[in-house]
């Protein structure tokens, strides 16, 4: 049989190696460490020739020290990479510019397995003989983020697939690359001490050992393809499970570009993609029973050709109680009908806001929700309206109050992320959506 194609990487600086064990990993997180306690003490040092105070959080985030977080933690991927990304997400407002800036680079970056590490790992998944199995195998990955990174390849049977690796490792070490993670962002004191990040831990724990199970991301994106069967706005790739051993996970191949290309589309084109998928979240919620969590733009790509929109990366799927799908409703309900009593019950149900707060902050909430609710009542277009700064000015006011620092429950965390995710898709995108109609079926 014909050996399959592996193209080397070109050389790159993103292309490092994964360190593969506990030992490797707490020495990646020692080492951030001891070269931030270097940083703060040239820091301070330069601080008090210039006769000042050096204070820590100031040290923390200094240029070099912002480089070598972002770096050491893009570097391990894993735990640590995805911690970074959920506290972008969940605390942005709250932090220092220079930490949501290294988060919000955690987003987006991660370097590659070179070649030699992914014939390792292949050959750990595959067996020796893993050529064998495919006509064809792709080295350069198309993409990569915590967790693995993906590769085009063709099996023996000549079908064109996807494989998602895992990077060695990082399944073994979630639980100790959160705790040194967190560790170390207690330490440096970058996060406010009163903001409480348990309900964080636990959320990129649980988010973490899912999209670590390939297996049931297989049984997810299986579980999709029937949701969505007959729908031709969605494709979802075809599971194969024959070639999913636990470190990869193989799907087929669905030839499509970036969700953002769609900016250069025309209007009405723009609106049907983004009104399918805000209508597709809220089937997930209150239909399905199961929502895709993760509102990262490159799980959505397009296909100009049949207009229709391919979901990935199902590693994030949560079951959706009947308490959380209902308590929603509510939420909803409330805020279209006005009913702000409405709208604190259900968001002190949810959790979104501590019970007995006072007056004068729940007002404020009530005002920002109110402020929310009022652009769904006709058409919202997303490229010219204002109500992402005007709720961003609301929430940076809100957010000056420590009383009203909190951190939702984990499970009304992902659904939050999954809806700002999509707003700001719409935002990027330019496009109109018509949420009366929308929201008709439900309201």
């Amino acid at each position: 049989m014909k050996r399959p194609v592996m193209t080397d990487i070109p050389f790159s600086p993103r292309v490092r190696s994964v360190p593969a064990t506990r030992l490797a990993r707490l020495g990646h997180m020692g080492g951030l460490a001891t070269g931030l306690a270097g940083d703060l003490a040239l820091g301070a040092g330069r601080a008090l020739a210039r006769g000042e105070r050096p204070r820590l959080d100031q040290l923390i985030l200094s240029p070099g020290s912002v480089e070598r977080i972002t770096d050491r933690l893009s570097q391990m991927r894993g735990a640590a990479m995805k911690l970074g990304q959920l506290m972008s997400m969940e605390t942005g407002d709250l932090l220092p510019p220079e930490l949501s800036n290294i988060l919000a680079r955690l987003r987006a970056e991660a370097h590659t397995m070179p070649p030699k590490q992914l014939k390792t790992v292949l050959e750990a998944n595959y067996g020796a003989g893993f050529r064998r199995l495919f006509k064809g195998f792709d080295t350069q990955p198309l993409a990569a983020a915590s967790i693995g990174q993906v590769h085009r390849a063709t099996a023996a049977d000549g079908t064109a697939l996807a494989i998602k690796i895992q990077y060695p490792g990082v399944r073994e070490a979630i639980d100790s690359d959160l705790d040194n993670a967190a560790a170390l962002i207690r330490w440096s004191g970058m996060v406010p001490a009163e903001l409480d990040l348990g309900p964080l831990m636990a959320e990129a724990r649980l988010q973490l050992h899912e999209e670590a199970d390939y297996a049931r991301e297989g049984a997810c994106m299986a579980r999709f393809a029937a949701l969505l069967d007959g729908d031709d706005r969605f494709v979802v790739p075809r599971y194969r499970p024959d070639l999913s051993p636990g470190g990869a996970l193989a799907m087929s191949y669905e030839p499509s570009a970036p969700i953002e290309t769609l900016a250069d589309a025309p209007a009405d084109i723009r609106d049907r993609a983004v009104s399918a998928l805000i209508e597709l979240c809220l089937r997930e919620l209150f239909d399905f029973g199961l929502m895709q969590t993760d509102p990262n733009f490159a799980n959505y790509r397009w296909r100009p050709e049949t207009g229709q929109i391919v979901l990935l990366d199902f590693g994030a799927t949560r079951e959706i109680g009947d308490g959380l799908a209902q308590g929603h409703l509510d939420l909803m309900r409330a805020g279209l009908a006005r009913d702000r009593d409405g709208v604190l019950s259900a968001l002190e149900g949810l959790g979104f806001v501590r019970p007995g707060l006072a007056e004068r902050h729940r007002a404020a909430i009530l005002d920002m929700a109110e402020m929310g609710f009022a652009a769904l009542d006709g058409p919202l277009d997303f490229a010219t309206d204002d109500l992402p700064d005007r709720m961003r000015r609301r929430g940076m006011e809100i957010g000056s109050e420590r009383e009203l620092w909190h951190i939702p429950p984990a499970e009304t965390l992902f659904l939050q992320r999954k809806i700002g995710g999509l707003y700001l898709l719409a935002a990027r995108l330019g496009a109109t959506v018509d949420f009366p109609r929308l929201l008709a079926r439900w309201a």
